[in-house]
């Protein structure tokens, strides 16, 4: 999953929120120089994404790009699946999505010494761009979808995949909403596992 579902899918805790979304960057048993609920969010990251990239559902997804985008298919899925959680927002939450932004904006400027360098180097142009609401528009996912080829070096054809999305508009959505109700039950179960193994 991208961004938006890792920071959904981390509750109410501003550490683990945290966690979840630095984790990429955190290799190896290097969670351990973190607190104990940053630790919680970035083992609660892996364990999302390793439920993500198993799911017979996101193999569908990702299969339908595997001809044109090879290995990049399920970075595509990641992103796709984070605009529909934009899109359906008002479904999984009572606070509005410019509104849990922007408290997540805040949360990571009042913890910015706990991000690892390149994240601390994203961020301004995460906050001023709102990468996390602009999802909800497939204008703002062809911006993050040509960024990510960038850093492919414009190899990944990333940026082309706004046509699939058109095209098989409703049959990503679908899978989403299927995945995405088992994810958050997965989601919620795991949480209390880990806390309970870091405690």
């Amino acid at each position: 999953m991208n961004f938006l579902a890792h920071i959904y899918l981390s509750g109410n805790n501003e550490m683990v929120t945290i966690g979840n979304f630095i984790a990429d960057s955190i290799k190896g048993k290097q969670y351990l120089d973190y607190p104990k609920e940053v630790q919680i969010g970035i083992l609660l990251h892996r364990e999302i994404d390793t439920f993500t990239d198993a799911h017979p559902i996101v193999r569908q997804s990702s299969k339908r790009l595997h001809s044109k985008y090879s290995h990049y298919s399920g970075v595509i899925v990641d992103i796709l699946y984070d605009h529909f959680l934009a899109k359906n927002w008002s479904d999984y939450s009572a606070v509005p999505l410019k509104q849990f932004t922007a408290n997540f904006y805040q949360i990571m400027e009042e913890n910015f010494d706990w991000l690892p360098a390149n994240t601390q180097r994203m961020l301004p142009f995460m906050k001023a761009e709102d990468w996390l609401l602009n999802y909800a528009q497939i204008e703002g996912i062809q911006n993050v979808l040509n960024g990510m080829n960038r850093r492919t070096n414009y190899k990944s054809g990333m940026h082309q995949a706004t046509n699939e999305l058109r095209q098989f508009y409703f049959d990503f959505e679908s899978e989403f909403t299927h995945f995405f109700a088992e994810l958050i039950n997965f989601s919620k179960t795991k949480l209390p596992e880990i806390e309970s193994k870091i405690s």
